[in-house]
């Protein structure tokens, strides 16, 4: 089986996997984006499959992929939806924890310790929808991978996307200012040269059988001390939305 996983990446977020639910521990910096990322993705979502979210269990019937589900911190507010969800992790540490805190929550949800390669040589049924966040930038062959979340998506399915820009900003931001500033994360959790320009994963998400549909920034404002959502500036963080064409 050809695969992605980047065993030193991997090894990285085994180190941590204790601390996924802690809000002020080493996932601190995901814990503050979090709602950011939930107000992008429900919102592509209920475009997409015409969901009205102020019902009840609006994702009701569809089915989500959280590749890269470390605790849960995605797959949880999409079982809460409605949603039935798998959440794969590379990391075998993570499995244990996500399927304990979803256990105490009292949601279902589908925890495997697996890829994305590996659910292809499976009798897997497509998905509606593939979460595929802040994980591009960890593997050996993006497009591969990518080509595998496209594989996993049936015909008119959608993938969200997120990652972290590859500039001089994001150098000083996710790796100096995240690791060695406020020492949110380990050193060493980025590597700058593993980042992606929107223009570059555009480009390989449709070298991959999607169609990109829509790109914005997760902008950080250090006096709010919060995040949100900009059209224009997708300096650092960012997130995309594409669909397999039917």
């Amino acid at each position: 089986m050809t695969t992605t996983i980047d065993d030193a990446e991997i090894a990285k977020f085994q180190a941590m996997a204790a601390e996924w639910w802690d809000p002020e521990g080493k996932f601190k910096p995901l814990h503050m984006l979090n709602p950011c990322r939930l107000d992008y993705i429900t919102r592509q979502i209920a475009g997409e499959f015409d969901r009205d979210l102020s019902t009840n269990a609006p994702f009701a019937g569809l089915r989500i992929l959280d590749i890269g589900c470390g605790g849960g911190l995605l797959s949880e507010p999409m079982a809460r939806l409605g949603a039935t969800v798998v959440g794969v992790d590379a990391a075998e540490r993570n499995i244990p924890v996500a399927q304990a805190h979803a256990a105490q929550s009292g949601l279902e949800i589908d925890y495997r310790h697996t890829s994305a390669e590996a659910l292809l040589e499976t009798d897997e049924a497509p998905f509606d929808v593939v979460l595929n966040m802040e994980v591009v930038e960890h593997v050996s062959d993006p497009l591969a991978y990518l080509t595998a979340c496209q594989r996993l998506l049936r015909p008119g399915g959608l993938m969200i996307c997120s990652t972290i820009n590859r500039n001089p900003k994001s150098y000083l931001m996710a790796i100096i200012g995240a690791e060695h500033v406020m020492r949110w994360l380990p050193k060493g959790t980025h590597e700058w040269s593993k980042f992606i320009t929107p223009d570059e994963l555009f480009a390989l998400i449709e070298q991959a059988g999607l169609r990109p549909e829509d790109r914005m920034g997760f902008v950080f404002n250090p006096v709010l001390w919060s995040w949100k959502l900009s059209d224009r500036d997708l300096s650092v963080n960012y997130v995309t939305a594409s669909v397999k064409p039917a």
